[in-house]
């Protein structure tokens, strides 16, 4: 065989095959399947059968389920952990939204163009324009989605950093879990069979190539590997994937981002691991911007995980406070600014030896006031209470007159509407003229995964080498990529995976079905 053959060879086996020859890259933290090479199996048989199978719980998965449901689909969901709900339920339950009408009701301009210019801005512009615009303009029509389907949002638009207008809307319980619950209430209702503890381990394809089902393991003890019982599940229309990020999946997220060891905290779930990730690569799905992981800039070394100490920083600290180096007493960023941009700038803050040295971020009773976790971060004492700026100073042994200065210096800038010290958006500043003051030190953790399997704006999961669509597989949320480029802007990941999870729903069940036989 001369080399031409050889190379021709090659790629031949690669277009049929997948990906699998990057097995021996992707790590030692999954046991691949049997099935990992996803061999055609000209007559395969299945235990169970449906329309549309979703694998994960979260926003874009319940998002996906129920559209496919609405659209007259047999639905099944799966997902590996005993909870439903992920990152999702833990999430802040934050949506942005372009064109509310709690915006107009406040006065407040915005349009879809505006949404996808601050993305496109805070991404560095590395998003997929197509997919960007796909999401901003599903935001308003979506929002009302979730409103049918029992989600009950707070009477009051809010500012996140990176935005440059107001357009965040919060559900009640400040949580996702206020998103998520609802979904769920309503899936069962509408005979949507859900599965917990059950782990994808493969795919399974027909003799054209196309993915036609998945091997699962139910009966699974996350993280106990070979526990439950292998089933083989059928998917007449497709497979829609949503299962998220893989934040606390440290060996692999370290092979993306080496200096993002076991020593930064993450605000995930247990199970944000990468193993689905790899089964998409191993047929062929073209993984994008896998480097690109966010830090939460308004978490706190003082608690594990979300914590209080997230929710009161974007709700309080954040549009109604400042931060401070705790050495100096003065600000050295924009507060809101765009996450990238905040968390990197709170970890230069550091010591000769290169330690963290942790940044106070603090707000006044008035700024604190619609901060439901600020009691809880009292009780534990993540938050601390101060009466004055000299206390607060002392508390976190900052100098007390260059703290007062900087006030002062703030305090002014809000008076003028013109932050001139960093450029910080002014629409819902306020003085900080009198307490008492609630203050918490603050250090990045890992947040969220801009990076996934490339899709079209059908939500098909493209291939690596045709860049075409892999039949019968689909993908929403945060298990795709170039939606966000380089960073994503808070509450832009519900608004990314009710849009793209209703949107992988509803044309993978308006798909071709194909026939599947039962075992």
């Amino acid at each position: 065989m001369n080399d031409k053959e050889q190379v021709s060879l090659g790629r031949r086996q690669l277009l049929k095959g997948g990906a699998a020859m990057a097995v021996a890259g992707l790590g030692s933290s999954v046991a691949l399947s049997t099935n990992a090479a996803c061999v055609p199996q000209a007559d395969a048989k299945f235990d169970e059968v449906v329309d549309v199978i979703v694998v994960g719980s979260g926003f874009a998965g319940m998002s996906a389920a129920l559209q496919a449901r609405e659209n007259g689909s047999s639905v099944m969901i799966i997902d590996k952990m005993p909870v439903f709900g992920g990152n999702s339920t833990i999430n802040g339950g934050a949506m942005a939204v372009a064109g509310s009408p709690l915006q107009k009701k406040e006065g407040i301009e915005d349009s879809v163009d505006v949404m996808v210019a601050d993305m496109l801005e805070s991404g560095r512009g590395m998003n997929d324009v197509e997919m960007l615009k796909l999401v901003c303009n599903g935001t308003s029509e979506s929002c009302d989605w979730l409103i049918e389907h029992g989600v009950e949002w707070k009477p009051f638009v809010q500012h996140f950093g990176g935005h440059s207008i107001p357009r965040v809307l919060q559900t009640v319980q400040s949580s996702g879990a206020g998103i998520i619950r609802p979904l769920i209430k309503v899936a069962k209702k509408n005979g949507i069979d859900m599965r917990n503890q059950a782990k994808l381990e493969g795919f399974i394809k027909d003799e054209n190539g196309r993915v036609i089902g998945i091997d699962v393991r139910q009966g699974y003890y996350f993280p106990k590997e070979r526990t439950g019982k292998m089933v083989k599940i059928g998917a007449r229309k497709g497979i829609i994937m949503a299962t998220g990020g893989f934040g606390n999946d440290i060996e692999y997220r370290q092979m993306q981002q080496p200096e993002y060891t076991n020593q930064l905290d993450s605000t995930n779930h247990a199970g944000a691991t990468s193993e689905a990730l790899k089964q998409m690569m191993l047929l062929g799905a073209n993984p994008i911007h896998l480097d690109q992981i966010q830090l939460g800039p308004w978490a706190s070394p003082d608690e594990k995980g979300f914590g209080t100490a997230s929710q009161f920083n974007t709700i309080a600290t954040y549009p109604s406070g400042i931060v401070v180096d705790v050495r100096t007493g003065e600000r050295f960023f924009n507060e809101l600014a765009d996450r990238k941009a905040r968390a990197d700038a709170i970890m230069t803050r550091r010591d000769a030896e290169g330690n963290p040295v942790y940044p106070i971020g603090f707000t006044n009773a008035e700024g604190a006031k619609d901060a439901q976790t600020l009691d809880w971060g009292l009780k534990y004492n993540v938050i601390k209470k101060a009466d004055t700026l000299e206390e607060l100073a002392k508390i976190y042994n900052m100098p007390a007159k260059a703290l007062k200065d900087q006030v002062a210096r703030w305090n002014e800038s809000v008076t003028k509407g013109n932050d001139s010290e960093f450029g910080r958006p002014m629409q819902k500043a306020m003085l900080l003229d009198k307490g008492p003051w609630y203050g918490v030190r603050m250090w990045p953790k890992v947040h969220y995964c801009m990076g996934g399997v490339k899709v079209n704006t059908a939500s098909e999961v493209l291939h690596l080498v045709t860049n075409k669509p892999i039949p019968g597989l689909y993908a929403a949320g945060e298990a795709t990529g170039g939606i966000h480029g380089a960073s994503r802007l808070g509450a832009c990941a519900v608004a990314e995976g009710v849009v793209t999870g209703r949107n992988a729903g509803r044309h993978c069940a308006d798909s071709q079905a194909v026939a599947l036989k039962l075992a």
